[in-house]
C-alpha cells in the first residue's frame, strides 16, 4: 500500500486537479485531500490510497497558472 504524508501534492490516478495531502495515510486507511476547485474554491475529500499517485513535482496545475496570469494582466490594466 502507499503511503503518503502531510504536504505531498497528488492525483486521482483517474486525472483531476492536483491535491494536496493534508494528512498521511490515517487508522482506516485513507488520505486527506484538498485542492481547489475551478471557481477557486477548496474542496477536500478522503481518498483510499490506491487511486491516488504523487505528482511529478509541486508545480500547480494549469488552472492555477491562468488564474495568477489573469490576476497579474488585471493589475496592469487597471493602472
Amino acid at each position: 500500500m502507499n503511503e503518503f504524508k502531510p504536504g505531498d501534492v497528488v492525483r486521482l490516478k483517474s486525472g483531476g486537479p492536483p491535491m494536496t495531502c493534508e494528512t498521511g495515510t490515517d487508522a482506516d486507511g485513507l488520505v486527506t485531500c484538498e485542492w481547489f476547485d475551478k471557481s477557486g474554491r477548496i474542496e477536500g475529500r478522503r481518498f483510499s490510497p490506491v487511486v491516488l499517485v504523487r505528482c511529478e513535482g509541486d508545480a500547480p496545475g494549469p488552472d492555477a497558472s491562468s488564474r495568477s496570469r489573469g490576476s497579474a494582466g488585471a493589475q496592469k490594466g487597471g493602472r
